[in-house]
């Protein structure tokens, strides 16, 4: 391995990515393939009388491989992604993600464009369905952003689809955290088009990822073999609402023969969209998770946070008003701006500047859709 690893510095990128787009070889026999040659370039080179005799190749294999009309491809790719500063990563090299290394079917080669390190320590994948619930999409955002205040070096994976995918990645953006979508495309084409502008924000801080050509557009099959490169590149995959049967389920299904941990949210039995959750938990294929607190546990990750002494006397310093409002959210758990106002009979115009001041002492947090929570 070492002296493959090494020859890997010296390889052109033609041939890099033009052992990928061999047909019909996949990944696994690719990398057969270099191990028995010793070196890339020497498949590209071998005669085909060779190559019939390598167990698994046979005439028509070997007839693909000695074509070799797709190094006129790979040459063409190899310009475009120099050009675009997309960064090209290839089995053999050093920096290539270590967790995909240990994954017998990871892409012999694949495209990135961002701005993060694929090899940070900690790496989530988050998978669910598309037709995602509020309340689906409102775990997504507390367990995103419990795990955000303490884990501030955290990636979330997802695929940019609808629903829960797109979900996770706007909600990592909004907690500053990095955020990578794993394409069923190539990097030419944002798919949903409707998902561009936050893809665009992803490239500041995450990127897109894809181990399809730049203009390869979307196919059935193409989101099928992505979900094992999204369980691949994480430590685990948390699945948030699915039903019976759906990508998420494939993905963790790929995530656990990686034997990494799969988490799943539980749901009401009569939800649909908690069936293939509740089926991964009953069937001991998920842990449980409800809460950041459940996903730092299984993953055995200490919090980065600080821990620093409850400010007792921020509580004696607030106004009667402030009391009021600080004693109804405790109550009530969490409530929107307008509740609060006909609650305790507050102008709208009264409260807002109240609930802010709150916020920056730390007595209230502010989420997404005007709800307030006491902390």
């Amino acid at each position: 391995c070492l002296n493959l690893c090494a020859m890997s510095s010296e390889i052109s990128l033609k041939h890099k990515i033009a052992l990928g787009l061999i047909p019909r070889i996949g990944d696994i026999n690719a990398r057969r393939l270099v191990a028995h040659f010793g070196s890339v370039e020497a498949v590209f080179s071998e005669p085909y009388r060779n190559l019939i005799k390598i167990p698994g190749i046979g005439p028509e294999l070997a007839g693909y491989i000695t074509d070799r009309s797709y190094l006129k491809t790979a040459e063409e790719e190899a310009e475009y992604v120099t050009k675009n500063n997309i960064k090209t990563y290839f089995y053999l090299d050093n920096d290539y993600p270590f967790r995909l290394r240990q994954c017998d079917d990871s892409p012999v080669v694949f495209f990135f464009k961002g701005s993060c390190n694929l090899d940070s320590p900690k790496v989530l994948s988050i998978v669910g369905t598309r037709s995602a619930t509020p309340h689906g999409r409102e775990i997504c955002e507390k367990i995103i952003g419990g795990l955000a205040a303490g884990h501030p070096d955290l990636i979330i994976v997802s695929g940019l689809a609808y629903g829960i995918d797109i979900s996770a990645h706007k909600a990592a953006l909004s907690y500053n955290l990095p955020t990578i979508g794993v394409l069923a495309n190539g990097l030419k084409t944002i798919y949903p088009s409707i998902h561009r502008s936050t893809a665009m924000a992803m490239l500041k801080n995450g990127g897109l990822l894809s181990d399809f050509l730049s203009d390869a557009l979307p196919e059935r099959n193409n989101f099928i073999k992505r979900n094992r490169i999204i369980a691949g590149l994480s430590d685990a995959t948390l699945v948030i609402e699915s039903g019976k049967k759906g990508g998420a389920l494939i993905t963790a299904d790929i995530a656990s023969s990686y034997n990494r941990d799969v988490l799943a949210v539980p749901g009401r039995p009569e939800d649909q969209w908690s069936a293939g959750c509740n089926s991964l938990i009953k069937s001991n294929k998920a842990a449980l998770a409800e809460s950041p607190e459940d996903i730092e546990y299984f993953l055995d990750w200490k919090s980065d946070k600080p821990k620093s002494p409850v400010q007792t006397s921020l509580f004696a310093e607030m106004s009667d008003q402030e009391k009021e409002v600080f004693d109804l959210l405790s109550r009530e758990n969490e409530m929107n701006i307008d509740s609060i106002c006909r609650s305790l009979e507050i102008p709208v115009n009264k409260l807002s500047p109240l609930l802010l001041q709150m916020e920056f002492r730390g007595l209230v947090k502010f989420y997404p859709g005007n709800l307030y929570r006491a902390t």
